[in-house]
């Protein structure tokens, strides 16, 4: 959190929540140590202050989100490659499918890539760990979302013991070379951690158990990986720590307030799309000449 200014300072400090970089703010610092329990998951670091306030704040982000989708689908028909890749991790019942429901619902769907990735299959296992990411990313142009992501094989894979603790201390490595790959190459790597309490997510779990609409949305696997809680963070604040990078930082949104949720990581989305600031490109036409010649027609 920044600190409040001096008296000199206070006009720069006083700037409108919703006009800070939430980047900055939510941004975990590269190579620094990641300890969760220090996060607040119902906190408010910045922008609307209630429900109400919130909803109105992501709806009123759907008009300018959608224009610069469709300038960044225009811009790679000339041949820009930039596109933009949101990946999405956190424990179950975080939000990570109903940020793609409530957020991506603001764009375009024709010009949207989303994956969701549960295990492997069989023949993804005969690959190495990264072969089935690099199937699935977002073309020019293109919004991509991860519903999970290739960080499954640093963490289920660490706390279950699915690989040998060499080979998974490699993969960091790995997967901070290939995203630097992708920067280079023109995507927009947008990480996200939906950091949620183990008390709201006990709640979620609840209300799934209690309304029969929600038992498709309940496995009894959740309460074991539940028990897991502790090795999960652990998991998490590893690859945080290590993979948070000046080329693709993570960024660790609050998800105990499902609004909250929405809102900050459709600000995340805008602010990125904004600094890209994707162009029409220019007709390679006689505009004059068309005109003249559909008038006469």
């Amino acid at each position: 959190m920044a600190k409040k200014g001096s008296k000199g300072d206070k006009g720069k400090d006083q700037k409108k929540p919703e006009q800070r970089d939430l980047r900055r703010l939510l941004r975990i610092p590269p190579g620094a140590p990641v300890d969760l329990s220090s996060y607040p998951a119902d906190a408010i670091p910045a922008g609307p202050k209630d429900k109400a306030e919130g909803l109105a704040a992501t709806a009123g982000m759907g008009g300018e989100l959608a224009s610069l989708q469709e300038r960044l689908y225009a811009a790679s028909t000339a041949g820009d490659r930039r596109r933009v890749l949101l990946v999405l991790q956190g424990m179950d019942t975080s939000g990570k499918g109903g940020t793609v429901k409530h957020v991506i619902g603001l764009f375009n769907p024709s010009g949207c890539r989303i994956r969701a990735f549960k295990a492997p299959t069989r023949e993804e296992l005969n690959h190495p760990f990264l072969w089935r990411i690099m199937r699935a990313l977002p073309q020019p142009g293109e919004i991509g979302i991860f519903d999970r992501s290739h960080y499954e094989d640093v963490l289920i894979a660490r706390v279950r013991e699915l690989v040998p603790h060499r080979q998974l201390g490699r993969r960091y490595g790995q997967i901070e070379r290939f995203e630097q790959s992708l920067v280079e190459d023109g995507v927009s790597v947008v990480k996200v951690f939906l950091h949620i309490s183990e008390e709201q997510q006990r709640r979620r779990l609840l209300e799934r158990l209690d309304n029969p609409d929600k038992h498709w949305k309940f496995n009894p696997g959740d309460l074991d990986e539940r028990a897991l809680w502790p090795a999960y963070q652990k998991a998490y604040e590893i690859a945080l720590e290590r993979c948070s990078t000046d080329a693709a930082p993570w960024y660790l949104v609050p998800a105990d307030r499902k609004w909250y949720r929405n809102w900050a990581v459709s600000r995340l989305l805008l602010e990125h799309l904004r600094e890209l600031d994707p162009q029409y490109p220019k007709g390679d036409f006689d505009v004059e000449e068309c005109r003249a010649r559909l008038l006469a027609s």
